[in-house]
């Protein structure tokens, strides 16, 4: 029996995924519990298709293709240990690539992350270390440092005006100095493996039950806060995910969530470093998509003369972005020196930089500003990671990889630019 419901639906279809019966302004039909909803679903799909926005679904195939290939060429790639191993050393360059995401989104560039990263793992190690300062008051200082040279080319960048590339590019050299400064002739500072710092990637969580339990509570949790976001939507009169693509996204996080448990159990279980920062991104992407301050950094990139025009003080979000660039740079410094127990001059080699521009370019954040997410920087980073994991079981150099990984970047800066392109052919931009 076909039921009428006027409620709007969430993509320019029917209410609810219902047809049209007897044309337009006609009473709108649902058929069935889940036919209509699937039909909505489906329809927007299809839409996006046609307007060339595949989301994460190509990074997703590449991600999937590179897993393949490299299993085929070696069975190892796919084993508990080596995933084990792989979900921790993304997690550095993976915090960095999410500070850089922000950056990107207002269309600018930050040049300085590598050499705040070391320098932040400098800082931690020379207090800890040389001066017996506290572990935890060396790491509070060592992120206020990260905070605070971003702050300071931020500043430079949106109130006196020098170009963020040149801006820095002058803090890369100049943070990489102070580096190379406080680590001294050495060029490298140890400290204990049994620190505060150091237990943040050598400590797992062995027990099934803890790893399991977090799987489902972030099912439920991401279930109830979409279900709960669709019906406030609907309730105010706005658009709203249809409930079938709710119910598909949630089954595929719980497939994800769970058989990556799983995993990792089979290894030392679940590692605290990956926890750290899968929060970080869902938090981060919470911020950018849910409240206003996020949602002017969107702006901003989208045209920074219509942002003014919308009143948004686009010199305090410049200024904050890039504190936030700095701040998550320390970070993934501080990850960095914790898995190799020691503060050296590795961050600030460039590489660091380097791949966490291309993580979060590859997982699909636009170079052109506007669009993107911090999920970009874990899908992008577990690429970039995943060629380095695989051509190290395979023996290859790193020229090879630097090749295969450049090619990645290259095509994902095409697909960038085809879309933008279409975007504006069909004047979304």
């Amino acid at each position: 029996m076909a039921v009428t419901e006027p409620t709007p639906g969430g993509d320019g279809s029917p209410p609810n995924g219902g047809v049209p019966d007897g044309g337009p302004g006609g009473p709108v039909r649902r058929y069935g519990r889940y036919a209509a909803p699937l039909t909505s679903y489906a329809h927007a799909v299809r839409h996006r298709l046609r307007q060339r926005d595949l989301g994460p679904t190509p990074v997703l195939l590449a991600l999937a293709l590179t897993w393949i290939v490299f299993q085929a060429l070696n069975h190892n790639f796919l084993s508990p240990r080596n995933l084990s191993i792989l979900s921790v050393d993304i997690v550095g360059t993976g915090m960095v690539a999410v500070g850089i995401v922000f950056v990107l989104l207002i269309g600018e560039i930050d040049l300085s992350v590598g050499s705040l990263a070391g320098l932040a793992g400098a800082v931690f190690a020379a207090l800890n270390v040389n001066l017996g300062m506290p572990e935890w008051l060396a790491v509070l200082i060592a992120l206020a440092c990260g905070a605070a040279a971003g702050g300071l080319q931020g500043v430079s960048f949106a109130r006196i005006g020098v170009p963020a590339f040149v801006v820095t590019l002058a803090g890369l050299l100049a943070w990489n100095g102070l580096m190379l400064y406080l680590l001294g002739t050495e060029t490298s500072i140890s400290f204990s493996d049994e620190g505060l710092v150091a237990q943040l990637t050598s400590r797992y969580f062995g027990a099934a039950a803890v790893g399991y339990g977090l799987a489902a509570l972030a099912t439920a949790a991401y279930l109830t806060f979409c279900l709960r976001d669709r019906r406030r939507r609907g309730a105010a009169g706005m658009p709203y995910r249809p409930a079938a693509g709710i119910w598909i996204r949630t089954v595929l996080l719980a497939a994800a969530a769970f058989t990556a448990v799983y995993v990792l159990d089979q290894f030392e279980g679940l590692p605290l470093a990956l926890l750290i920062f899968l929060a970080v991104v869902v938090v981060s992407d919470l911020f950018l998509r849910r409240t206003p301050y996020g949602r002017q950094i969107f702006a901003l990139g989208g045209g920074v003369e219509a942002a003014r025009r919308a009143g948004i003080d686009a010199t305090r979000v410049r200024i904050a972005v890039f504190m936030v660039s700095g701040t998550l740079a320390a970070v993934g410094g501080l990850f960095i020196a914790s898995r190799l127990t020691s503060a050296s001059q590795v961050p600030g080699s460039g590489m660091l930089l380097i791949n966490a521009i291309a993580a979060a370019v590859i997982g699909g954040t636009s170079l052109f500003g506007g669009r993107g997410s911090t999920w970009s920087a874990l899908l992008g980073v577990l690429i970039i990671q995943s060629i380095a994991s695989g051509m190290a079981l395979l023996g290859v150099g790193s020229p090879v990889q630097f090749m295969i990984t450049g090619g990645v970047l290259y095509t994902a800066v095409m697909l960038d630019a085809l879309t933008r392109r279409s975007a504006e052919t069909h004047g979304r931009v």
